[in-house]
C-alpha cells in the first residue's frame, strides 16, 4: 500500500494513537452481529479485533507481510485459541488489487487510504467487495494533512541537497484529498456518499522530546532510508528546529493532523 518499509515494533511501541483515534471511528461503522466486515490496511490488527468482539466476521488485510505478522501474533487465528471465541482472521492483499469471493456487508479504514495514490483503483476494490447496499466507512488524511511536518522535511532535504525530483516523486505518494475530490471520485464510481467532513485533530505524539524523531522515523522512512545515519540526525534535528515554535508545548509534540471522515452506501 506504500513505500514505506514498516517498523510494527515503532509502530505499535509509540504510535498506538493510529489505532486508539480510531476506536471512535467504530461507532460510525457500528458493525453488528454476524455482519461481513473487512479491515482495510488493518496494521497490526487492533480495530480488526474490536470488530470481531461485537458479533461481527472480521477479515484484516494488509499489503504489508510484517504487519499481517504481527497481527497474527497478537490475535493467534481461533482455531489455535479457542479461548478467543472470534471469528477474525488476516491475509496479505493490497488495497488496489484486492478480490474476495465472499461479499461484505461494510469495508472499514482507519488511518490507510492517504498511503494509496491510486485511488480510483481503492474505490473500485472496495465497490467490488460490497453486497449491494454495503457500506463503506473510512478516515484518513485530507487536504493539508501534516502540512507543517511536511514543509519541514521538504527544507531540510533540500538543504544537504537531496535531490528535488526524487523528492517531489516521494511527496507524491501521499494522497491527501479535499472532501470535493474524494466524494466525487466516490459517486462516479457508484456510491451514495451520505457523511463526509474535514477536521483538524491535533495529535500528541508519545515519548516527549523523542515524539517527533519516532514520527519522522516511522512515517517518513521513505525520505530517511536513503540517507546514512548522520544524514538522518541533521534532517530530524533541522525539522525540529523548524517547528519547535509551532508543534512543541508543554514538552509534548503535536502532529498538525487534518482528517477526512466518510460513509459511502453501494
Amino acid at each position: 500500500m506504500s513505500t514505506n518499509t514498516w517498523d510494527t515494533a515503532l509502530y505499535e511501541g509509540k504510535h498506538a494513537f493510529v489505532w486508539k483515534y480510531g476506536e471512535d471511528l467504530l461507532n460510525l461503522l457500528s458493525p453488528q452481529p454476524g455482519e461481513k466486515i473487512l479491515d482495510l490496511g488493518c496494521g497490526t490488527g487492533q480495530l480488526t479485533a474490536k470488530i470481531a468482539e461485537t458479533g461481527a466476521i472480521a477479515l484484516g488485510i494488509d499489503a504489508d507481510a510484517a504487519m499481517i505478522a504481527g497481527a497474527n501474533a497478537n490475535y493467534p487465528n481461533s482455531d489455535l485459541n479457542p479461548d478467543l471465541n472470534l471469528n477474525l482472521n488476516f491475509a496479505v492483499a493490497d488495497a488496489a488489487s484486492f478480490k474476495f469471493d465472499t461479499a461484505f456487508d461494510a469495508v472499514f479504514s482507519n488511518a490507510v487510504l492517504h498511503w494509496i495514490p491510486d485511488a480510483d483503483a481503492v474505490i473500485r476494490c472496495i465497490y467490488q467487495a460490497l453486497k449491494p447496499g454495503g457500506r463503506f466507512v473510512a478516515e484518513f488524511g485530507g487536504k493539508d494533512n501534516v502540512k507543517f511536518i511536511t514543509s519541514a522535511l521538504s527544507e531540510a532535504l533540500e538543504e544537504i541537497g537531496f535531490d528535488s525530483q526524487t523528492l517531489a516523486s516521494h511527496t507524491s505518494a501521499w494522497y491527501f484529498p479535499s472532501i470535493g475530490d474524494y466524494t466525487t471520485r466516490l459517486e462516479q464510481q457508484g456510491f451514495d456518499v451520505i457523511y463526509a467532513v474535514l477536521f483538524n485533530r491535533s495529535t500528541a505524539l508519545s515519548d516527549g522530546n523523542a515524539g517527533l524523531r519516532n514520527w519522522l522515523l516511522m512515517f517518513a522512512s521513505r525520505f530517511l532510508s536513503q540517507l546514512s545515519h548522520e544524514q538522518q540526525n541533521l534532517v530530524i534535528q533541522k525539522v525540529e528546529q523548524r517547528l519547535k515554535s509551532s508543534l512543541y508545548r508543554d514538552g509534548v509534540w503535536n502532529a498538525d493532523y487534518r482528517r477526512i471522515r466518510v460513509v459511502g452506501i453501494k
